[in-house]
């Protein structure tokens, strides 16, 4: 019996039996492209916007920063004016009896060689710690020292003695030919000073608590410790390193050594965008009562026993509205010598324009009116009064 044949017939397997393949159109390419190119856009809109605002926090971070360090420096100086170690004028010691003799009688000028200083001169200084002036009405003497001021600004100098003992720990060393100023403890020749100039020591004379007669040699045991004589000259410059790059800033000439003799440093450039500087005074004129104060004569308390209340003399307040020393009102030594506070206000401008931006605005500072500048610069004003403690501290009565 035959086997019947059985035929199998295969198919022949296509390699690629998937079908033929196809991409996108023209039309879903074009569309793909605008879909991308308007995320890039967004994505590049949202980059340049963060980049700006960054750029303006970064700009502003640096205009306040600038503002406080010029305020916390002045604040600094300012709380150590009329410092002296201890000394303290005739004329504001409510414990003095009789008719005081130091009472300041000319407003001081501030830039006198040291070589023409004399007792006059001494007793000034140390009875008008702080003075201000418009920038026009600085004594021709401060030209040098204070060059290429910007208009409309004001000038302000403060003195007052170390805070630290020449040679103490995180001190100065004590310096051969720098003025330093020390209190003597002798009695005798209340009325003067020894100006020292062997040695650049200022030494006032004062009434010894321990009741020693004399010592003729000022230099001896009976004198206290000698420290720095500081006295520092602050006004604005027009420029900051390069003339003409137009960036104001805050400028500090300060007492030490030129040439191996006591004068005025060239300033140094501290902060830059302090654009605008004022400077008003408290003036302590008036005592407890209402009634002037009368150096020409001595204390006259209202209970002699208690002495409670002076009325001839200040109660370390200031008296009304402050007052700015203009060339057209100058302070005189009176109220100079009266100073019991200061108001100091700073107008900091941005280092850098904002596109797009226009200050329109008007600043306020004290009794003056800045603005507008109609530029591209962002501004601010900072402001602070500072109580002169070793002034209106020691007039104050229980």
């Amino acid at each position: 019996m035959k086997t019947p044949l059985i035929k199998v017939q295969s198919k022949q397997c296509r390699l690629f039996g998937r079908g033929p393949q196809s991409g996108f159109s023209l039309i879903e390419l074009m569309v793909a492209m605008v879909i991308s190119l308007l995320i890039m856009g967004a994505i590049l809109t949202l980059f340049l916007d963060v980049t700006r605002t960054n750029d303006e926090m970064a700009k502003t971070n640096i205009q306040i920063e600038n503002g406080r360090f010029a305020i916390q420096l002045l604040q600094s100086d300012l709380a150590h004016a009329g410092f002296w170690n201890g000394y303290i004028p005739k004329f504001d010691d409510l414990a003095e009896s009789g008719i005081p003799d130091d009472a300041p009688t000319a407003v001081p000028n501030p830039c006198l060689a040291y070589g023409s200083w004399n007792s006059a001169h001494i007793t000034n200084l140390l009875g008008i710690p702080v003075q201000a002036y418009e920038q026009d009405g600085i004594p021709t003497e401060c030209g040098g020292l204070i060059s290429s001021p910007k208009s409309e600004t004001d000038v302000l100098v403060v003195r007052h003695v170390g805070t630290c003992v020449p040679g103490a720990t995180g001190c100065e060393a004590d310096t051969p030919g720098k003025l330093y100023f020390q209190v003597s403890l002798c009695e005798d020749d209340l009325s003067t000073y020894v100006l020292d100039t062997s040695n650049f020591v200022l030494h006032p004379r004062t009434t010894n608590p321990s009741g020693l007669t004399s010592c003729a040699d000022p230099l001896s045991t009976l004198s206290a410790p000698k420290r720095k004589f500081v006295s520092s000259i602050y006004y604005i410059r027009d420029f900051s390193s390069t003339p003409g790059d137009g960036i104001p800033t805050l400028m500090r000439s300060q007492f030490d050594l030129v040439g191996g003799v006591p004068a005025y440093k060239p300033a140094e450039a501290l902060i830059e965008g302090i654009e605008g500087f004022r400077v008003e005074l408290g003036v302590d004129n008036l005592s407890e009562t209402g009634a002037v104060v009368n150096y020409a004569v001595a204390i006259n308390w209202s209970d002699p026993d208690t002495r409670k209340i002076p009325t001839n003399r200040g109660d370390g307040s200031p008296d009304g509205d402050f007052t700015r020393c203009t060339t057209a009102i100058p302070c005189d030594e009176g109220d100079l010598a009266n100073v019991a506070a200061v108001k100091v206000y700073f107008l900091v401008r941005s280092l850098v324009a904002t596109p797009g931006y226009t200050d329109t605005k008007t600043y306020n500072l004290g009794t003056t009116t800045l603005g507008p500048f109609g530029d591209n610069f962002k501004r601010h004003v900072f402001s602070t009064t500072v109580r002169l403690v070793n002034i209106s501290g020691r007039r104050e009565t229980p």
